[in-house]
């Protein structure tokens, strides 16, 4: 069955979405911190905003699951979550900067590159 990329666009979006609120998740069950929806929504705000920049800039809604839009999307992400982070809370350590590049990319381009393999797959 095919599935128009319109279709893809609200799935992929709230995989991307369920993506950065599981990394704040994680991360604040790892530094014993609170986990409850209101604390990580206020962990993963600024990774959130970065998600949005980088949709607009990659225009993900035409081709949310190829793997190009999912490298820009991880890039907005990033970029755009470490900036707004460091306006609203402070600039973080280099290490926190890692894990959120390795982790983030894990996430938004892992389930791209499973999408894609799985596509492949059904053909």
């Amino acid at each position: 069955m095919l599935v128009s990329r319109s279709t893809r666009a609200l799935p992929a979006a709230s995989v991307d979405v369920l993506a950065v609120l599981v990394f704040a998740f994680v991360g604040r069950r790892n530094h014993a911190e609170a986990t409850d929806l209101g604390d990580v929504v206020t962990t993963a705000a600024p990774f959130l905003g970065g998600l949005a920049l980088g949709w607009l800039a990659t225009k993900a809604w035409r081709e949310p699951t190829r793997l190009a839009v999912g490298v820009g999307v991880w890039a907005g992400v990033v970029l755009g979550g470490l900036a707004i982070r460091a306006i609203t809370v402070g600039i973080p350590p280099v290490s926190f900067a890692l894990v959120t590049t390795a982790v983030l990319g894990v996430f938004l381009i892992g389930w791209r590159a499973a999408a894609v393999m799985f596509d492949r797959g059904c053909d």
